[in-house]
């Protein structure tokens, strides 16, 4: 076990770590802003009037807000599912939630321009996917979590399918470039009314999620094991899943897709803080934060056109991870 003056400063390092990522984020960009200037912004909202300001708490604010959020969803739900179905390799794919929800983008991208519609269409197919992955895996009004695979296997492939469709179908002059690129994650159209609308939605799940962190523990045990050291296995997973589900499609419905980060952050964890869930998760969490807002601010600095979120987080994340492991073995043992 991990001791608490370890931990404490481990947890220390990371909230120092994601304040210094977020001060960063807000001075790096096409227009440049010193780090004293942006404090004086931050500290005196509304007294500064000009494009600065305008930057800074019109543009910079709700996407850099919004990337942390999306960030520590994403890796939360990482840690959950990961610790449900016992197997390091799980996403947040694995459900079909984030295919169901990238469909519903589509099909909202599809039939209007209106941004209401489009984040509505894909909260709507991403709890549809759910549910019908849960329909699917019950049997004899039971469901296990191979069954729970299997099922979000098919649904996922499904919904795949429908949005191959879609983009075959599609105008492709407007609306198959809008579709591609939305499907491919960015952080673009971030505004303050969808922080609204997201934070809580996403802070509320992974509060819940955090209130079930010790349940996690023995959740990758046997159901006949967890059971007996008091855990209802049935209603902690459907919490679990419906908890992880409100992320993912608040995430697609807002961001896009964004691959890797539920994959790869909780491994980074996990190597430093060990595999106790009271700490792994809050610390996935923040490091899902700082993640996503390095990655964000990469994405809209290095080239003249921003760079979708999903082909960052694979290209500079799968090699680190592939780093880690290597000198590490994964950092599984505590």
């Amino acid at each position: 076990m991990m001791k608490k003056e370890r931990k404490s400063g481990i947890f220390v390092l990371l909230l120092v770590l994601l304040a210094a990522t977020i001060l960063a984020a807000m001075c790096i960009g096409r227009y440049t802003l010193p780090v004293g200037r942006v404090v004086h912004i931050l500290f005196h909202p509304g007294k500064i009037a000009g494009t600065e300001e305008i930057v800074v708490w019109n543009v910079r604010f709700p996407r850099i807000i919004m990337a942390m959020t999306v960030g520590a969803g994403l890796s939360c739900v990482g840690v959950c599912l990961q610790a449900m179905f016992a197997n390091p390799l799980v996403s947040s794919h694995i459900l079909g939630v984030s295919y169901s929800s990238g469909f519903g983008a589509a099909l909202g991208i599809l039939l209007s321009s209106n941004y209401m519609l489009i984040e509505g269409s894909a909260l709507l197919f991403g709890f549809a996917g759910m549910a019908l992955t849960y329909f699917l895996s019950r049997k004899n009004g039971r469901s296990n979590t191979l069954m729970l695979v299997l099922s979000g296997v098919i649904v996922g492939s499904v919904f795949e399918a429908l949005t191959s469709f879609i983009k075959y179908i599609a105008d492709p002059e407007e609306k198959l470039p809008a579709i591609t690129y939305w499907l491919m994650g960015s952080l673009a159209g971030a505004s303050r009314s969808d922080l609204l609308k997201a934070v809580p939605l996403v802070g509320v799940a992974i509060f819940i999620l955090w209130l079930l962190r010790w349940r996690l523990n023995v959740l990758s045990l046997r159901e006949d094991e967890a059971t007996s050291l008091g855990v209802d296995v049935k209603s902690t997973r459907l919490i679990v899943i419906i908890a992880t589900t409100v992320i993912v499609a608040a995430s697609v419905s807002f961001c896009g897709v964004i691959s890797f980060v539920g994959l790869a952050v909780p491994h980074f964890a996990r190597m430093i803080v060990g595999n106790d869930h009271k700490v792994l998760l809050p610390a996935s969490v923040l490091m899902g934060g700082i993640f996503l807002i390095a990655i964000d601010t990469l994405a809209r600095s290095i080239t003249a056109a921003e760079i979708p979120l999903s082909i960052l987080t694979a290209l500079i994340g799968a090699p680190v991870f592939a780093l880690l492991l290597h000198k590490t073995g994964g950092g599984w043992d505590d």
